[in-house]
This record gives structure tokens, C-alpha cells and sequence, in this order.
């Protein structure tokens, strides 16, 4: 067996229209903490991303209880074009986080203003029978999971 060439995730990144307003949700609603933020312009971040007169405002913002970190991209130049962020569409990616308990985060989302999809769903087959989650939408549109684990019982499978 060769050895892996892939060592672990970075971060995972999203394009915003307003760093601003996401930065606030990200951080109010779900908890993360800014790691860093700054603007680029030109140079290597133009070559990477393949439009040569590139400026971006960006931020990384550490997930609760994680390494991991998302990062968010406001695009100055150039700017974005609207597209439909249904999670059936191709290439649509969302963003898993997990609660100990759904009711009270859901209660939480609610009195923010938060929208979501759906209430909270029991999971009732699979792996993760016994759980729960819900969708909602952050403040571009992007697919944002709230889901809650099953609680096992030691020696359950």
C-alpha cells in the first residue's frame, strides 16, 4: 500500500457577497471564532484562483470544538454572479454542524430571526437512526446542517 499523499483539511471555503454580514452570522449563530481576516489583491492568490486582477476580502473563522476552519471569501473584483444554491443541484456542497441538543439550538435560531428549512426531523433509518437534524440557509443562500447525533448506549452498535 502507497502512503497517502493527502494529510488532512485545511479549511473548507465559501464564496459571500458581504464578509461582513456572514462574519456576524458565522460567529452569532454558529459559534465560530475568527481566526484571522485580511484582503488580497493580485499576486499569488490571483494566479491560484485563475483571475488576474483578483482582490478579495477574506476571513477564517475556527469551527466549535474543531480544527477545522472555514474560510469566506468576499470577491471585490470580480464580483460574483447570482446561482441557484439548491442542495439538488450539482456542485452544491453543505456545511455539517453538530449540537448536543437540536430543540434548544433550533429555539435559538428562531429567536435570531434564523430561517430554516425545516423544524427539527427525527432521524428515524440508517447509521443515524435516533438522531435528528434540520437545514437552513446562511445569509447567501448557503446549505448549513444542524444535526444532533443519536445517543448510543455503550456496547450499541
Amino acid at each position: 500500500m502507497t502512503e497517502s499523499l493527502v494529510k488532512s483539511v485545511n479549511h473548507i471555503g465559501l464564496t459571500v457577497t458581504d464578509l461582513d454580514r456572514s462574519l456576524a452570522f458565522y460567529t452569532e449563530v454558529l459559534e465560530c471564532s475568527v481566526v484571522m481576516r485580511q484582503e488580497k489583491k493580485g499576486g499569488y492568490l490571483a494566479a491560484i484562483v485563475g483571475y488576474p486582477d483578483a482582490e478579495v476580502s477574506m476571513a477564517h473563522l475556527r469551527m466549535p470544538g474543531a480544527d477545522q476552519r472555514i474560510e469566506l471569501f468576499e470577491y471585490r473584483v470580480p464580483r460574483s454572479v447570482e446561482r441557484e444554491l439548491e442542495p439538488c443541484n450539482v456542485g452544491n456542497a453543505h456545511i455539517c454542524f453538530v449540537v448536543e441538543d437540536l430543540d434548544r439550538m433550533y429555539e435559538r435560531l428562531v429567536v435570531r430571526g434564523v430561517q430554516t428549512i425545516s423544524p427539527p426531523v427525527a432521524v428515524d433509518t440508517g447509521v443515524n437512526k435516533g438522531g435528528a437534524a434540520l437545514y437552513l440557509r446562511d445569509p447567501d443562500g448557503i446549505t448549513i446542517e444542524i444535526f444532533q447525533p443519536p445517543h448510543r448506549i455503550e456496547g450499541e452498535s
